[in-house]
C-alpha cells in the first residue's frame, strides 16, 4: 500500500536495508545502512523483521504526508522529529494518520537517521536487496535518491496493539571524537614504524568529500617506506587505504571492490557501523586490537542485534 507522499527530498535520502552479499566478485558493492544498529532497531519498534527496508536520512531530513494510518519508528542521528509540527520521540514506536506531515529540524548529533515504517518499505528486489546504490542506479526507487512526488509503498501489516521503546542505557551516542578499533594489515609492513605511529596516535577528521562510497580523512600525513600503491586487490567496507599523500581513507558501505591503495588497517564491523554517523569535520581516532578482541567485540555485537528485541520496553495499547 503507499504509505508516504514525499513533499520534499531532504538532502540525500534513500531506501536501505542491511545490503547485498555475494556479489563483490561482480563489482557489486555490498550497501546498506550505514548505521546497522539504528536500522534494525528501528524494524524492531515497529514489529519488522531486522533486515527490512526503512528510508535512510543524512543530515537534512525530508517531508512526508502518510498516505494512512501506521506505525513508524525513528532512531540514529539526534534530529528532532515532528508529526504536524509537534516534536515526537526517538527510538520509540510512533503512531501517524493518514494526512499527518512528517519532518524534521536539524540533526544535532550523529550524521543518519532511520525511519522504518511497519511492514517495511516495498520495493524490487534487485540482487537480493532492496538498498540503494546511487552510483551504479539501481536498488530502492530507480536507483536514486528520493524527490518530491515519489509515492512510497509498504507491505499491508495490522497495527502492533503496544507500543515499544529503547531504553535510555541502549541509545547510542553519536558524538565527536569517534573511536574506531582497528587490526593492523593488510598492507602494513609497506608503512615506516614512524607512520604506524602517526596513525595510531594522531587525530583525522572527516573531510567534506566524504560520503557512502568513503571517508576521506585528514590529519598528520602517515608515511610509506617507498611507494604508495599496490596491485589492485579486494576492498571491504572498514578497510582504511592511504594513499600516496599520506591521509587516510575509510573504505564504506558503498565502496568499490578493488582498490590500488595499500591498506595500512580495517576497523572493526561494529565500528564501521559506529563510523555511519560521523559527518564532516568530526574526529576520529584509531585504537588497535588483537584478532581475539575484535572476534570478541563482533559476537557480542551480533548477540546485541539478535536479541535487541528482548530489551524493548513495551507501553499502552494502540487505541482503535
Amino acid at each position: 500500500m503507499k504509505v508516504f507522499n514525499v513533499l520534499k527530498p531532504g538532502l540525500f535520502t534513500t531506501i536501505q536495508d542491511m545490503g547485498r552479499y555475494g556479489y563483490l566478485k561482480y563489482g557489486v558493492p555490498i550497501s546498506g545502512a550505514m548505521d546497522t544498529f539504528s536500522l534494525v532497531t528501528a524494524n524492531l519498534l515497529v514489529g519488522n523483521n531486522p533486515n527490512d527496508a526503512c528510508i535512510e536520512i543524512t543530515l537534512t531530513g525530508p517531508e512526508l504526508q502518510a498516505l494512512a494510518r501506521t506505525q513508524i519508528a525513528i532512531t540514529g542521528g539526534e534530529i528532532s522529529p515532528k508529526v504536524n509540527g509537534r516534536y515526537v520521540p526517538m527510538w520509540q514506536t510512533l503512531e501517524v494518520r493518514e494526512g499527518d506531515i512528517i519532518s524534521f529540524g536539524k540533526m544535532e548529533s550523529g550524521c543518519r537517521a532511520y525511519l522504518a515504517v511497519r511492514g517495511g518499505i516495498n520495493t524490487p528486489i534487485t540482487l537480493g536487496s532492496r538498498s540503494t546504490y546511487v552510483r551504479g542506479g539501481f536498488g530502492g526507487i530507480n536507483g536514486r535518491q528520493l524527490k518530491a512526488g515519489d509515492l512510497i509503498e509498504c507491505f499491508s501489516s495490522p497495527l502492533m496493539e503496544y507500543t515499544y521503546s529503547l531504553p535510555k542505557e541502549l541509545i547510542p551516542k553519536f558524538t565527536s571524537p569517534f573511536e574506531a578499533h582497528v587490526i593492523l594489515g593488510p598492507q602494513k609492513s609497506m608503512f615506516t614504524k614512524q607512520g604506524i605511529n602517526t596513525f595510531f596516535s594522531s587525530q583525522y577528521r572527516v573531510t567534506v568529500e566524504s560520503d557512502r562510497m568513503g571517508y576521506r580523512l585528514e590529519g598528520p600525513k602517515i608515511e610509506h617506506k617507498e611507494k604508495g600503491e599496490i596491485v589492485s586487490d579486494a576492498l571491504l567496507p572498514g578497510a582504511i587505504q592511504v594513499p600516496k599523500d599520506g591521509q587516510p581513507i575509510i573504505v564504506m558501505r558503498d565502496a568499490q571492490t578493488t582498490g590500488g591503495y595499500p591498506k595500512i588497517a580495517a576497523v572493526i564491523t561494529p565500528d564501521v557501523s559506529l563510523l555511519g554517523q560521523a559527518r564532516p569535520n568530526d574526529v576520529i581516532i584509531f585504537s588497535e586490537i588483537s584478532i581475539s578482541q575484535a572476534r570478541e567485540k563482533f559476537m557480542k555485537f551480533q548477540k546485541l542485534l539478535i536479541s535487541l528485541g528482548k530489551f524493548l520496553r513495551k507501553s499502552s495499547a494502540v487505541k482503535s
